[in-house]
């Protein structure tokens, strides 16, 4: 399952992501809800919020290595907790850091488009998406298993 929707997640960043590029890369902004979602075409050569920029070669392979310490404690793990949510986070997780590596690999960017204007935060993409919820339900049930093992 992690394989699958890991596949599907990073196809529907990429189908974004192209769209974006294609529609977006000649305006300005596009309103989706005025004052609230814009679709804003950025090309950005670092991580969140902008920073370390033009460091494209340590973000590849950081993104090599996180991916594969993923994937290694995801196989050992495995037999231990046989758990549906904590698959998804992972394959989350994956899906964002290989969508993102795909752009770095390919365009030397990463593209990001979604634009929350009701209050001041970096556009970004699926992915960064992705990456965000699949890292937050890991903490939350890495912090409930290790509740339930102290009680």
């Amino acid at each position: 399952m992690i394989y699958i929707l890991s596949i599907l997640l990073i196809f529907l960043d990429q189908i974004t992501k192209y769209i974006a590029k294609t529609i977006l890369i000649t305006k300005d902004t596009v309103p989706f809800i005025n004052n609230f979602l814009h679709f804003t075409y950025v090309e950005n050569t670092g991580a969140a919020f902008g920073m370390l920029q033009n460091q494209r070669f340590f973000f590849i392979g950081l993104t090599i290595v996180a991916v594969a310490i993923i994937l290694i404690q995801y196989i050992r793990n495995l037999k231990k907790h046989k758990d549906k949510v904590l698959e998804i986070s992972i394959a989350l997780i994956i899906a964002g850091a290989i969508g993102n590596l795909i752009d770095r690999l390919f365009l030397g960017y990463v593209v990001d488009f979604i634009d929350i204007r009701l209050f001041s935060f970096p556009v970004f993409n699926i992915a960064d998406i992705c990456i965000t919820f699949g890292v937050a339900i890991y903490f939350i049930k890495t912090l409930r298993y290790d509740n339930h093992e102290q009680n």
